[in-house]
């Protein structure tokens, strides 16, 4: 199956959708919901087939990998991925909108993060598409001890940024649409990290512009990621930090891990210190994803994406 590019697939959120079975929970509560929700996702599911081949080729290789699923994939584990993933939009939207029960959300990992917050030292977090990041942001916002500047390619999700922010206007999201890691924006997030704030960056999805990149083991297949991230943190001379969200009892759990004090690429060996840098992150990610396997949400091939290189960045 040919691949694109996952920033030439469009947006398939159906905003309006969204809208209405948010109001359906809002009016009669998570069941009610789920009721509506079932034939939507069903239906979505049949009528995507690059959806569904993305999603089996994930399962499979994450039970290969991890046993995490304990049995060999089949499409109900598909539809229950897809569900998965439904699930958790309308948890992004009861968080931004301050309604989602916080007292379901556990953390991990966070106390070295927060004091490295409260003493003013900013640094670079590298994320991932899994769980709800938007719980990690509505909390930070509430504690109101960490500030939070959120790099997103807004074109892909422009309506779904707009909901989030009709839903309560009052939140500063700080979304910053990169869609290129050039000199410009390095200068820029320099500032804020040095004003002791945190940019946050995905490392599992390759820039518009896909000219930085390594390939590592990922679920037991190499795969491309972006080494923005680690460049960036780099340059910046800070720590690098990773954050996770997944599914786990009746809510979520968030992680924090502190991946690098200070990531040193040297003369010679820099792309082979970018690339244990990407090896270090996808090893971090597997290991979240064998606790909660139906939480990664890149539905495309993210392993046979075209058009990447492994030639990295230069600043």
């Amino acid at each position: 199956m040919k691949s694109r590019h996952w920033a030439e697939m469009g947006e398939t959120t159906f905003v309006a959708g969204i809208w209405l079975l948010y109001w359906i929970h809002k009016l009669l509560g998570r069941w009610p919901f789920r009721l509506c929700l079932y034939p939507v996702v069903l239906v979505h599911w049949l009528s995507r087939p690059l959806l569904r081949h993305s999603s089996l080729q994930y399962l499979e290789r994450v039970e290969a990998a991890t046993g995490a699923l304990g049995h060999k994939p089949h499409w109900r584990d598909s539809v229950r991925h897809t569900l998965t993933f439904a699930e958790t939009m309308l948890d992004k939207l009861l968080a931004v909108s301050g309604r989602y029960r916080f007292e379901q959300v556990r953390t991990e990992g966070r106390e070295e993060f927060y004091q490295a917050a409260k003493a003013g030292r900013g640094g670079i977090i590298v994320t991932a598409h899994m769980g709800c990041l938007e719980l990690c942001r509505t909390m930070a916002e509430r504690r109101g001890e960490v500030k939070l500047n959120i790099l997103v390619h807004t074109l892909h999700a422009e309506q779904f940024n707009r909901l989030l922010k009709r839903l309560n206007p009052e939140n500063d999201f700080r979304l910053m649409e990169v869609t290129d890691m050039g000199p410009a924006t390095a200068v820029a997030l320099n500032e804020r990290v040095e004003a002791g704030e945190f940019v946050v960056i995905a490392g599992d999805r390759i820039p518009v512009n896909a000219s930085q990149t390594v390939r590592v083991d990922f679920l037991g297949h190499p795969a491309p990621f972006p080494v923005g991230p680690y460049v960036l943190a780099a340059l910046l001379k800070c720590p690098l930090y990773l954050l996770g969200c997944i599914h786990e009892g009746d809510g979520y759990t968030i992680h924090f891990e502190r991946l690098s004090e200070r990531i040193v690429l040297p003369r010679g060996r820099r792309e082979a210190a970018l690339t244990d840098c990407a090896q270090q992150y996808a090893g971090q990610v597997t290991a979240l994803l064998k606790r909660a396997p139906y939480d990664w949400f890149n539905f495309f091939p993210f392993w046979d994406q075209v058009n990447v290189s492994a030639k990295p960045p230069t600043f």
